[in-house]
């Protein structure tokens, strides 16, 4: 009696806390869940940052052709004489055509000034140009270094995508691991409660004398087995409601946990999903615009640009400089101007051997080479994690309609068990056979759904485009 009091105890314990799992529960569907990470998560709003990074790229780049205002100023005095005072000041202009305009005014007097140096004691206005004939014509730092940004700038959406692929795809596997160990803890749940009953029917007809009292020993071990699986069960879920809080977050600082009554849907409310032809007809072109394929494809364009710039540095220094100069007269500075009045130079230089230039342009060349190899490796190594995840998605579909119909049949070998055994026509070992068939039969059809549903986000991952 002892024995029998405390099985009872222990079947209102649990019937009591599974009641308590059903009362104001919420549903947290893989959408929903999915959508809240890629607002919150840390690691999204990182990604949107790579944008803002793009941007800042650029305007770094761009402030190379910034005008810029300059002024010189030397003096020197000696023994109470002014030696001489060369005041210098004006505006240089780059331009994205390696052309650099420039213009200012100078102003110089002193005992002992320069002769090369004189100028009219209004000082001169002048205004000219700089030109690469040689090296830096077609293509110079400032030039490159912009268009490396440019590049960098559409390379950060890529990057966006690529750290939201990745988020998304750990998130999504978290879900649906909460998913099967939610399912499963329903399963045993019910195991438990159909053991418990036929327990109690076994026990009172063992008490009436209409079953053996092995019987009810039997009946007492079954229940007390499932209910150690129902707790695993319990503790498998609770750890994926620990893996899955990993993922939840408020605007990327505040941790959250997974609210009480939180659940996933149960197997019955998920179908299993097929490989769509369209996705196969796209295979090609979703492989060719994976973010990551993408992000060596513009890394290659960086290089690309680096390497034209090397190039460039083959070629001699050849500069042209030259200025009009007028006297500064008040009220028309061009009062005095004449064609004739000019300041003019030809700078060049150029290595020997150019060791220096070749070593570089071969070193860019290479490693160019290089990236396209990591490229193509990259290729084949996504081509075939796409396939074999279609390949899986589509497997598991098969075997989920399958099993769907497999459980179905356990139900019907079971009910027809419980009837012969009501019947007295079987015996409670072979019931308990049937159902225990019908339980594992159970959670491989949830384990079954759970593989393709991971199988598609595994599809979807492999092609670049949770995001989408």
């Amino acid at each position: 009696m002892r024995y029998f009091f405390h099985i009872a105890v222990i079947y209102l314990f649990t019937a009591f806390a599974t009641h308590g799992q059903g009362e104001d529960t919420t549903l947290l569907d893989f959408n929903s869940f999915l959508n809240r990470v890629k607002e919150h998560h840390p690691v999204a709003v990182q990604a949107n940052l790579q944008l803002e990074k793009g941007n800042a790229s650029v305007m770094q780049a761009r402030g190379g052709f910034d005008p810029k205002a300059f002024t010189e100023v030397n003096q020197k005095y000696y023994s109470d004489n002014k030696y001489y005072s060369l005041i210098d000041g004006g505006l240089k202009i780059p331009t994205w055509f390696g052309l650099e305009v420039k213009g200012g005014y100078e102003q110089n007097e002193g005992l002992y000034l320069n002769p090369e140096n004189n100028v009219p004691a209004a000082g001169l206005w002048y205004a000219g140009l700089s030109l690469p004939l040689g090296q830096g014509l077609f293509i110079d730092q400032r030039r490159a270094e912009l268009r490396q940004a440019q590049v960098y700038q559409q390379s950060t959406e890529v990057e966006r995508v690529a750290l939201l692929n990745e988020v998304l795809y750990e998130a999504g596997k978290a879900y649906w691991a909460w998913f099967e160990a939610y399912n499963k803890v329903r399963i045993y749940e019910e195991a438990v409660a159909l053991a418990n009953q036929r327990f109690e029917a076994v026990r009172q007809g063992s008490f009436l004398g209409d079953r053996p009292a092995i019987d009810t020993l039997e009946a007492g071990i079954q229940w007390q087995n499932r209910q150690l699986n129902l707790q695993e069960a319990q503790l498998s879920f609770n750890n994926a409601s620990a893996m899955l809080s990993v993922f939840l977050w408020e605007d990327g600082i505040i941790p959250l946990e997974v609210a009480p009554g939180t659940l996933p849907p149960s197997s019955q409310q998920i179908s299993y999903t097929a490989v769509s032809p369209q996705l196969l007809g796209e295979l090609d072109s979703l492989i060719n615009n994976h973010p990551n394929l993408r992000q060596y494809a513009f890394k290659l364009d960086q290089m690309e640009i680096e390497r034209r710039w090397k190039k460039e540095q083959l070629k001699p220094t050849l500069n042209l400089n030259y200025n009009a100069i007028t006297e500064a007269t008040p009220g028309n500075p061009l009062a005095e101007y004449s064609i004739n009045n000019y300041k003019w130079g030809l700078s060049f230089n150029m290595p020997l051997f150019l060791r220096k230039e070749r070593g570089s342009l071969n070193m860019a060349n290479l490693k160019i080479r290089e990236t396209e190899l990591e490229y193509s490796n990259k290729s084949a190594a996504l081509n075939y994690k796409a396939v074999a995840a279609l390949n899986e998605w589509d497997n598991t579909a098969g075997q989920v309609q399958l099993y769907t119909k497999t459980v179905r049949d356990y139900r019907g070998l079971l009910n027809g068990e419980r009837q012969m055994f009501s019947a007295g026509e079987s015996s409670l070992f072979m019931v308990n056979s049937r159902e225990l068939g019908y339980i594992n039969a159970q959670l491989k059809l949830v384990e079954l759904l759970t593989k393709n549903q991971k199988a598609s986000l595994e599809s979807r991952y492999a092609l670049g485009i949770l995001n989408n």
